[in-house]
């Protein structure tokens, strides 16, 4: 890991080192195949001709300006879109060779399987051990035993040791740093399959930032991580591949998304096919 002193969510001028930490260029079985995706807010097109795939036990960065579609994107990948007005998606997401958007795939599980950590740690006002149980109560998941699940599930978020003495505590009297793992165990309860997270570091200080970024590293093992980051080291750090996106004028004079190089993070980061991702990723992007 980088020093302390050099994470930051400012984007700083000059190339990131990469961590040599990813796969072989092939490896890794595809979880989910983006095929000329379009998303709509109304008759707006806020994204345009998406097309990549995210493996297995990856982690995936979603990088770029603001406004150009990422966290967008994110959210397209567990339909959390839907719960907009007037939205829509044109193309195809494929989960597991499954149309995501089909008319049989029911949102709820779809959520279950992929879970979300947003950019501002978000506990529930409950008690730590209420807020990882309240997923599989919800979903009504069959628990033998919900305090083997909590620790498991806090264990897992590298939460246990500093809350086992204080579980009826609310998670609310935690760190940033804490309550942010601690909604990465509450995602981690219903056992889903992918964890979409957000900008999970940009409200965090520098230690902590750097234990979730350990963390995730981690969690790969286990989960297939999609990641929002505005940070360029963070991505070079622990990402296997990266998405450079970036936002085009359009005739109308909007704005849309657009995807220009999706390759393995250390090719992004060192040897890009396009100027634009070069420019971004040194500084250079005006």
């Amino acid at each position: 890991m980088s020093d302390v002193g050099t994470v930051s969510d400012e984007h700083v001028a000059g190339r990131p080192e990469v961590q040599p930490h990813g796969p072989a260029p092939d490896a890794g079985e595809v979880v989910f195949d983006l095929k000329n995706l379009h998303f709509f807010y109304g008759p707006f097109r806020a994204v345009r001709d998406v097309n990549m795939t995210v493996r297995k036990h990856e982690i995936t960065a979603l990088i770029g300006p603001s406004g150009c579609g990422k966290s967008t994107i994110l959210r397209c990948l567990n339909r959390m879109n839907d719960l907009i007005p007037a939205t829509r998606v044109e193309g195809q997401i494929l989960y597991h060779g499954v149309d995501l958007y089909g008319p049989d795939v029911d949102p709820i599980e779809v959520r279950r399987r992929i879970g979300m950590v947003f950019q501002k740690p978000n506990p529930f006002p409950k008690s730590i051990y209420d807020n990882v149980a309240y997923g599989p109560k919800v979903h009504g998941i069959k628990v033998k035993n919900m305090d083997e699940l909590v620790e498991h599930s806090l264990r897992k978020a590298a939460l246990w040791d500093e809350v086992k003495d204080k579980l009826k505590q609310s998670g609310l009297s935690l760190s940033g740093g804490q309550q942010q793992r601690l909604c990465i165990a509450r995602a981690i309860a219903v056992s889903p399959e992918v964890i979409l997270m957000d900008e999970p570091c940009s409200a965090l200080d520098p230690i902590s930032t750097i234990r979730i970024e350990e963390l995730m590293i981690e969690l790969k093992q286990d989960y297939t991580i999609v990641i929002v980051t505005h940070n360029m080291q963070q991505a070079a750090r622990v990402s296997d591949r990266t998405a450079f996106f970036t936002a085009e004028a359009t005739d109308s004079g909007d704005r849309t998304g657009l995807l220009v190089e999706f390759d393995m993070t250390t090719r992004i980061f060192s040897a890009p096919s396009d100027q634009r991702t070069d420019d971004y990723i040194t500084g250079r992007f005006g």
